[in-house]
């Protein structure tokens, strides 16, 4: 009897055992939820706080561009109740891969793209490093390079279209002062295309310099400290310290730059209206053309999958040409 007794006594928790033990099961009942679930009802909160914005986003640019391949590969009809779409066809990319025009307006479109963006990159580069050694006019200084950039395209252009003008431009005036002759910029070729990056260089270096510099102010103190120990200069400094710490910088500011200057139309438009001839005529001003003018909408939506293609490519090739870089950079 006794022995029952024990034996009911050691296997039964005390009263004070059995609340403990409750109490532990409630403090550990939380951790029997599977650890996943608590990060999935997070994502499905934020999916559905997302929602209203990624349908904005589709109906903005999803659409659009599943709309413009589409009328890129279909006969299109403009009609009296708007568009009809046809049969599939390829012919809209082969009259476009099979005119001179387009690849005279690619030409430019590259060569701009190339040439303005490596020469924002540089001065951007040094008015940075500029900024960055200023003490209190720094401000200043920065919102003095800000208005450019703040400008609007169109206005922009239409100041400098002011400038360049052949009769009564300030430029022209001054190259006739300087030189002895008034040259007519924009209507002949290489100068209208050399005043077109000029005016872009002009506008967007601001933009690079402020992304280089907020990349500088970023590079921690010690890491140059450390170089100037080691006995280095500021030229080794800079290739050997600084260039490489503002690499992830430098190539969003590219990004950016590329996808802007690839897609330029408003400054050539209002400059030269893409002459002399075609020789300012941007892709962008020529699937207007295609699309507005000559009514074309098969037409004009296959340059606009041209280019994005070509974009796209670019900027991909940047960017794995600049992963290698900096994967040789860390083994190093």
């Amino acid at each position: 009897m006794s022995s029952v007794l024990q034996t009911k006594t050691a296997g039964t928790p005390s009263k004070g055992e059995g609340g403990g033990a409750r109490a532990g099961a409630w403090r550990q009942s939380p951790m029997s939820t599977p650890p996943g679930s608590a990060a999935r009802r997070r994502a499905r909160t934020g999916w559905l706080f997302a929602s209203p914005a990624l349908l904005i986003i589709a109906a903005v640019t999803v659409f659009p561009v599943v709309f413009s391949l589409v009328l890129s590969f279909c006969e299109v009809r403009l009609e009296y109740g708007g568009l009809r779409l046809g049969s599939p066809t390829l012919a809209h990319y082969e009259a476009l891969l099979t005119h001179a025009e387009w690849y005279r307006a690619l030409a430019f479109t590259l060569g701009f793209t190339i040439v303005s963006v490596f020469i924002e990159l540089v001065l951007g580069t040094l008015t940075a490093l500029v900024l960055e050694r200023l003490g209190a006019a720094r401000g200043w200084i920065l919102a003095l390079l800000l208005l450019p950039w703040a400008l609007i395209n169109v206005i922009a252009a239409q100041l400098w279209s002011y400038l360049f003008n052949g009769s009564y431009g300030a430029v022209s005036w001054l190259c006739e002062e300087l030189f002895g002759a008034q040259p007519d910029i924009l209507g002949r070729p290489v100068p209208a295309m050399a005043a077109m990056v000029a005016v872009d260089v002009w506008k967007t270096t601001p933009f690079v310099a402020i992304v280089v510099l907020a990349g500088l102010m970023l590079i921690p103190g010690d890491v140059y400290e450390a170089a100037e120990i080691d006995g280095a200069n500021a030229w080794t400094t800079f290739w050997r310290v600084t260039l490489p710490q503002l690499r992830p910088i430098v190539a969003i500011a590219v990004l950016f730059r590329i996808l802007q200057a690839f897609g330029i139309f408003d400054l050539p438009f209002v400059l030269t209206q893409g002459g002399p001839g075609t020789a300012t005529q941007s892709v962008a001003i020529l699937g207007y053309r295609i699309l507005f003018q000559n009514l074309d909408f098969g037409g004009g939506a296959a340059v606009a999958v041209t280019t994005a293609v070509i974009v796209m490519g670019c900027c991909l090739l940047f960017l794995r040409v600049f992963r290698a870089h900096v994967d040789e950079g860390g083994r190093a």
